[in-house]
C-alpha cells in the first residue's frame, strides 16, 4: 500500500475494485459496493448520495452508450487517499470521438432515452473533479475524485475498536 506522512503518522492508501456485467441490474450493487467503501471517511448522508448519483451516471453511460447495451465488463476501481476518494469506472467499448462534445449539457447520442444528455453534468456537479479519457473502439475512461471533511473522528473509522452491546452478543 502506498502512504503518505501525516501528523507523524503513516496514512495508508485504500482501494478497491470491482468488475461485474454491464447489466442495467448491477447499476444499484455498483453504487451500494461505493458507499459502502466510503464509508470509512464517516461522510454526511449528502456527501454520501452525491457519489452514488456520479457513480450511477458513470455505470449508466456504461451500459447504454458503451456498450450499446450489450453484455460486457464494467470496472469500478475506488481508493482513498487521505481524505479523498477516487472513482475510476472503465469500460472497453465504443470509446467518444469528441469528450468535450459529450460532456455538455443535454448532449446525447441517443434522443430515444429519457432524461438523456444530462449524465457528465451530474457528475461534475456531484464531485469535487471530473475527468473523462476515452479514444474511439478503445472504451472509456471517467476518474471523478471528492474530498470528505472527516466529522467527530480522529482517524478511519475501525468496527473492530467498537465493543457490541451485551444484547447483541447473546
Amino acid at each position: 500500500m502506498d502512504g503518505t506522512e501525516r501528523g507523524g503518522e503513516r496514512m495508508r492508501k485504500n482501494e478497491m475494485k470491482l468488475e461485474f456485467d454491464s447489466r442495467s441490474c448491477n447499476e444499484g450493487f455498483a453504487r451500494v459496493a461505493v458507499a459502502a467503501f466510503l464509508t470509512q471517511l464517516n461522510p454526511t448522508l449528502e456527501e454520501v448520495a452525491d457519489v452514488k448519483t456520479a457513480v450511477s451516471e458513470a455505470v449508466t453511460n456504461v451500459i447504454i452508450h458503451a456498450y450499446d447495451r450489450e453484455e460486457e465488463k464494467v470496472l469500478v476501481h475506488c481508493w482513498i487517499e487521505d481524505e479523498t476518494l477516487w472513482i475510476e469506472v472503465i469500460d472497453h467499448g465504443r470509446g467518444i470521438a469528441d469528450v468535450a462534445q459529450a460532456m455538455e449539457p443535454l448532449y446525447t447520442t441517443r434522443q430515444e432515452c429519457d432524461r438523456a444528455g444530462m449524465g457528465f453534468t451530474f457528475m461534475d456537479a456531484f464531485m469535487d473533479t471530473l475527468e473523462v479519457t476515452s479514444a474511439p473502439e478503445k472504451g472509456t475512461i471517467v476518474r471523478m475524485s471528492r474530498h470528505i471533511t472527516r466529522k467527530n473522528v480522529d482517524g478511519p473509522f475501525d468496527y473492530r475498536d467498537h465493543k457490541l452491546p451485551a444484547a447483541i452478543c447473546r
